[in-house]
């Protein structure tokens, strides 16, 4: 029987109504920034698709100074019904713009449509609906009734800054719980995916947001370095790198100010003997090829238990091959493009330190594109924990394999790292993945499954994946003066 073929489907990039020059957004407007323009290219083609005006200095202290003015003349005072309805009213836009912004994203991100349009923009509104529920209920929160039983009062003005690998829904993360508990906030999307940020900023204009209520500041590094140091912040949130979690961390230490800090990650999906093999299977390859591997909390290290590692290695080997890997806007694409040459670059350094350190490196014979960045998924077994592709977050296509006998073992390898975001068990037994769920040093623990995320539940790391939660009524109180 012949292979089915799949034709190509492609998004039509028309819907992302993409103009030709975008700017930053203070004090309720688009404004000229002082810094230099960037452009803004689509990493499947390498084709520029738009200049974005960049801030400087100045414009970080003018949307400072107006997300301040904000906070304590309109957004601070307002209750928290009222404030309610300008997050519905956002969070409807951006369901009802949804698959404009979703091709706008793949074009931008470089990851596949269908991720943007089932997860990254549906998930974006579904955390705006949340939170904007919670704005007028903090007094039930359980930090404490408040004054009026309006609950604990806003920090202030935040400060968050995003990385590029989910650049709407990261923006939504810091944006909707600062707003729900009452805060301003400036925003400084990453340097290479700037747009959905300035779209949402045009919509939360759209839903008549008061003026200062939201920044939006595109830059390079130098931006968001000027922003996280600025004393006119009360908090600052940050999504990133853990090297530069680290620097924010050293600033702002005796400052007074609030910090959340959600970096990165080297999560171990834990593989017994008793899984459901065609299930952790299909567990394992979304915990690692979603989004390219462009995932902070993505299961980058497979601990398979030694009786079964065979027969789940083909298992896994033969479901890799299937995945297609081209154009983004292709709806039958599983894999996209990487999203800068520099992250294509370390990708292929790391996995030519796989080589030379002597792990044996399966390739998908997939075919790839001939223009654009792009990586094959890509499997190491013979993996050892002192190994680069076993202690390093990758941020790409790239698993690394190794194995286990006894359940402590398996706990030990998996904690033999110095994150500790997320973490997956793949068990029939309910007792076995409890016991082991409680014994891994993570925030997160998916039992059966993997990449799951609610904004009902809190996610979030300790060590050097950070500190703090995001979702749920826990990241709520991040920002309270709770």
């Amino acid at each position: 029987m012949e292979p089915w073929t799949y034709s190509p489907a492609r998004e039509n990039a028309a819907l992302a109504n993409l103009q030709p020059s975008y700017r930053p957004f203070v004090d309720g407007r688009f404004v000229d920034g002082d810094g230099e323009p960037l452009k803004t290219v689509n990493p499947a083609t390498e084709e520029v698709l738009a200049e974005v005006g960049t801030a400087s200095t100045s414009d970080v202290d003018r949307a400072v100074a107006a997300a301040r003015r904000a906070f304590e003349t309109t957004w601070g005072p307002m209750p928290g019904a009222e404030r309610a309805k300008y997050l519905f009213r956002i969070a409807r836009i951006v369901a009802e713009r949804s698959r404009e912004l979703a091709v706008l994203e793949t074009l931008d991100n470089g990851k596949p449509i269908r991720e943007s349009r089932d997860v990254d923009v549906p998930t974006a509104a579904a955390h705006l609906f949340h939170h904007a529920g919670w704005a007028d209920k903090l007094g039930h929160a359980g930090y404490g009734p408040g004054v009026g039983g309006n609950g604990p009062p806003p920090l202030g003005v935040v400060g968050a800054v995003i990385p590029w690998n989910f650049p709407l829904l990261m923006a939504v993360w810091k944006i909707a719980p600062a707003l729900a508990a009452g805060n301003t906030i400036v925003l400084k999307p990453a340097e290479t995916t700037p747009l959905t940020a300035l779209v949402l900023a045009q919509i939360a204009a759209e839903a008549g947001l008061p003026a200062g209520v939201l920044n939006v500041l595109p830059g390079a590094g130098d931006i968001g370095s000027a922003l996280v140091g600025h004393d006119g912040l009360d908090k600052v949130a940050f999504t990133g790198s853990t090297d530069v979690g680290k620097e924010i961390q050293r600033r702002l230490a005796g400052t007074g100010r609030r910090l959340t800090l959600e970096l990165g990650g080297k999560a171990a999906n834990i593989v017994y003997d008793d899984a459901a093999l065609d299930q952790a299977v299909e567990g394992v390859v979304d915990g690692i090829f979603f989004n390219q591997g462009h995932v902070c909390c993505a299961g980058s290290r497979l601990l398979v238990q030694e009786s079964i590692a065979e027969e789940f290695g083909e298992l896994l080997h033969a479901r890799v091959t299937t995945l297609r890997v081209g154009d983004p806007l292709d709806k039958n694409t599983d894999v996209g493009a990487i999203n800068s040459r520099a992250q294509l670059d370390r990708i292929v350094d790391l996995a030519a330190a796989g080589d030379s350190e002597g792990a044996q490196r399966w390739t998908s014979p997939c075919p790839l594109p001939e223009k654009g960045l792009f990586f094959p998924p890509t499997v190491f077994s013979g993996v050892e924990q002192t190994m680069r592709v076993a202690r390093e977050e990758i941020f790409g296509p790239v698993l690394s394999v190794l194995t286990f006998r006894t359940p402590d073992e398996a706990v030990a390898k998996a904690n033999n790292t110095p994150y500790g975001l997320s973490a997956g068990v793949w068990t029939d037994k309910g007792s076995k993945a409890m016991w082991t769920a409680q014994r891994l040093r993570a925030g997160v623990v998916w039992t059966n499954t993997f990449n799951k995320f609610d904004p009902t539940s809190p996610f979030g790391g300790y060590a050097e994946s950070g500190f703090g939660r995001e979702g749920g009524r826990i990241g709520l109180g991040a920002y309270l003066d709770a």
